[in-house]
C-alpha cells in the first residue's frame, strides 16, 4: 500500500512594508533588514511583474504523491528537480520512519547506554526493537534517529530534546517533508527558465541551474533570524564591479555615530568612508567634522555615508543587482572564513556568495573586467534568481531534516494542514 500525500493551503497574505529613511539611499545595500512585514512558510514575494505567470501557475494545491506516481497525472507538468528528489525521500521515509511503532515514550531523566527498564522498553518499541536493555544496537538506533532529525550531536543517549521528536511522531516529519516539497514545486524548470538560480536560505547555500542540471554549488551566507532572506522570485540584470558600500540609516546610528565617538573623526580615513552631500549623481564629498555626530546617534540626523572600493569594502569586489524593495541581492565579501562555518545565517539579509568569481563566469560567460569604481554591467540576458527556504535535504541514503532558524516551518504547518488537512493513504 502507498501512502498519497493530499496538499492543502491558503493564500498568504503579504503586507507592504511602510517607508523608511533608507528608501533616501541608494537601494540594495546592506545590511539592510528585510521588512518585518514579511511572514512567510510556503509562498514566494513575486518582484518582478514577468514573474507573474510562474507565481499563479505553481500557487495551486498538489497531490504529491499521486502525481508523481501515477505517470499520466504529471504529464506534460514536469517539476523541478529538487521536487523529485524530496517526493522521493518522502516515500523512503514513510517505508522507513514511517512504518515504526508511533508509541509514545514517558518523560523522565536522559536514558543512556546501560539502563533498561518500561521507559527503555517503550524506546525500544518505538524504533522497532526487541524488550531489553538500552544496548549497543538501541545506542545506534538512537544515533541514527538523531542523525537523520537534525538533532544535534549523535551521541546515541535520548536525552530530553531525542524523546520530544520520536514522541512528535513520523506524521510531523512527514509534513515538513511536504512543506519542503511545496517550496521545491515552486521552482522553475525549463518549461519557464533553462538558467536560473536557487539561493537555499535554509541550507545556506546557491545552486546554478542549466536545463534542470545543478551545473554548480557553492556556500552562501544568508540572513539572521532576526534579519531573515525573505522567499521572493526576481531577475537578476546586471552587476557592479568595485562597488561603494551605502551604509544605511539604522547602522549610522548604532555604528557608525559610535565608532566616531570612540575613535574620532580618523575613523573615517582609517576605514575608507567618506560622507556625500546627497545621494545624487553630483553628490559631493563633505568634510565628516561638519556633521553632528552626536545627533546622528540620538537618530535626529541621517547623513549619506558610503564605504570606498576595495579589498576592505562589506560588498567585495562584486554585487550583483537583483531589483526588488527589500533591498537584497548577491555579493562578495571579504570575510571568507565565514564559509567554513556549519552556521551561515549571519548577514543582514542579503547573500554573500563564496566564490564570486566562479558565479560571475557563470552568469556572464566570464569575469568582466572593471576600470573604474562601481561600474556596471549588464548580463547577457536576465537571470532568475529563486530564494527559498529547504529545511530537508535530499541524499542518496534518504532525507535529512535541519534546523528551522526562521520559523517559516512553524508558518506553513497551518498553511498546508488545517482543519480537516491531513496525511491520508490510499492503495
Amino acid at each position: 500500500m502507498k501512502k498519497s500525500l493530499i496538499i492543502s493551503f491558503g493564500a498568504l497574505a503579504l503586507a507592504a512594508a511602510a517607508p523608511s529613511a533608507a528608501q533616501t539611499m541608494p537601494r540594495g545595500d546592506e545590511p539592510v533588514a528585510v521588512p518585518r512585514t514579511i511572514k512567510q512558510g510556503i509562498d514566494f514575494v513575486y518582484v518582478d511583474p514577468q514573474m507573474s505567470t510562474v507565481a499563479r501557475r505553481k500557487q495551486r494545491p498538489q497531490n504529491w504523491l499521486s502525481r508523481m506516481f501515477n505517470p499520466a497525472a504529471s504529464r506534460g507538468s514536469q517539476p523541478n528537480p529538487l521536487f523529485l528528489e524530496l517526493a522521493r525521500g518522502l516515500q523512503q521515509y514513510q517505508d522507513t520512519w514511517g512504518r515504526l511503532p508511533q508509541v509514545k515514550i514517558p518523560a523522565g531523566a536522559p536514558l543512556k547506554p546501560g539502563a533498561s527498564g518500561s521507559r527503555v522498553n517503550s524506546l525500544r518499541q518505538r524504533l522497532g526493537l526487541a524488550p531489553g536493555r538500552y544496548d549497543q544496537q538501541l545506542t545506534d538506533a538512537v544515533a541514527n534517529y538523531q542523525r537523520v532529525h537534525g538533532l544535534g550531536k549523535p551521541d546515541g543517549v535520548a536525552g530530553r530534546g531525542t524523546v520530544a521528536s520520536l514522541n512528535r511522531g513520523a506524521g510531523y516529519y512527514t509534513r515538513l517533508i511536504a512543506i519542503n516539497m511545496e517550496r521545491a514545486y515552486r521552482l522553475p524548470t525549463t518549461r519557464t527558465f533553462d538558467r536560473y538560480v536557487v539561493v537555499d536560505s535554509g541550507g545556506a547555500e546557491a545552486l546554478l541551474f542549466d536545463r534542470d542540471r545543478v551545473a554548480d554549488g557553492m556556500r552562501v551566507v544568508v540572513g539572521s533570524p532576526k534579519t531573515k532572506t525573505p522567499m521572493m522570485a526576481v531577475l537578476m540584470r546586471n552587476a557592479k564591479a568595485n562597488p561603494y558600500w551605502h551604509v544605511p540609516p539604522e547602522l549610522l546610528r548604532s555604528l557608525t555615530a559610535k565608532k566616531v565617538k570612540e575613535q574620532g573623526l580618523s575613523y573615517f580615513q582609517n576605514f575608507h568612508y567618506e560622507v556625500l552631500s546627497d545621494w545624487g549623481p553630483n553628490a559631493q564629498v563633505v568634510d565628516p567634522k561638519t556633521i553632528n555626530w552626536r545627533a546622528v546617534g540620538a537618530g535626529k540626523l541621517t547623513p549619506m555615508v558610503r564605504q570606498m572600493p576595495g579589498p576592505w569594502n562589506s560588498m567585495g569586489a562584486m554585487k550583483f543587482e537583483m531589483p526588488n524593495d527589500f533591498g537584497i541581492y548577491l555579493h562578495d565579501t571579504p570575510h571568507k572564513e565565514l564559509f567554513a562555518a556549519d552556521e551561515r545565517h549571519l548577514s543582514n539579509g542579503c547573500v554573500r556568495l563564496q566564490d564570486y568569481r566562479r558565479f560571475a563566469g557563470w552568469v556572464f560567460g566570464g569575469v568582466p573586467q572593471a576600470t573604474r569604481a562601481e561600474q556596471t554591467f549588464d548580463l547577457p540576458r536576465p537571470i532568475p534568481v529563486y530564494m527559498t527556504y529547504l529545511t530537508v535535504a535530499t541524499g542518496p541514503n534518504g532525507v535529512t531534516f535541519r534546523p528551522d532558524p526562521y520559523g517559516f516551518d512553524a508558518l506553513a504547518m497551518p498553511q498546508m494542514f488545517g482543519a480537516g488537512q491531513e496525511l491520508a493513504s490510499a492503495s
